[in-house]
């Protein structure tokens, strides 16, 4: 069984609408065996400023899907919510990235694990310290060790919100 933490966002069409339904297709899926989600944030937007907040989250899930298939399976969601890649950090209506799989590092033309900007996002470290405090990255560097190097972005809880 394989063990990976995944990063949501979402900034159009009801941001926390489009989380819970993404984790409730990732919860209905054969291969995942066990979902555990951080709370739900507000952060501003990295890159472009022109655009809606974002709602942040991250989960824990146990799978028997490689990371390829995983990031198959995720983009497959994220197109059913009609994500649309047109610009860089642009607004949209789900993203959901492959933060970490296993203790692997995995450089594939399609991805990249670690994720390439997570010890740059608090909105990614933040959620990632709800699930778990104890978390090392392959590099050895401790999460709260990257919380405490990360740059600065407001970031709010939101209160009485879940996804599971």
């Amino acid at each position: 069984m394989n063990s990976a933490y995944i990063g949501l966002g979402s900034n159009l069409e009801s941001p926390i609408t489009q989380l819970r339904s993404a984790v409730a297709a990732i919860q209905a899926l054969p291969q995942i065996h066990s979902v555990e989600s951080s709370c739900v944030y507000n952060t501003t937007p990295v890159g472009p400023q022109d655009q809606p907040d974002y709602t942040n989250a991250a989960l824990k899930i146990s799978t028997s899907l490689t990371a390829i298939e995983l990031l198959d399976t995720l983009q497959a969601i994220e197109n059913a919510h009609g994500r649309v890649r047109t610009l860089r950090w642009g607004a949209r209506t789900l993203d959901l990235d492959i933060l970490l799989f296993n203790d692997e590092v995995i450089d594939h033309p399609r991805l990249t694990v670690p994720h390439r900007e997570m010890l740059n996002r608090n909105f990614v470290l933040i959620p990632l310290a709800d699930i778990t405090s104890t978390l090392v990255f392959p590099n050895g560097l401790t999460l709260s060790q990257a919380i405490e190097q990360c740059p600065e972005n407001p970031i709010q809880r939101l209160k009485d919100q879940t996804l599971v």
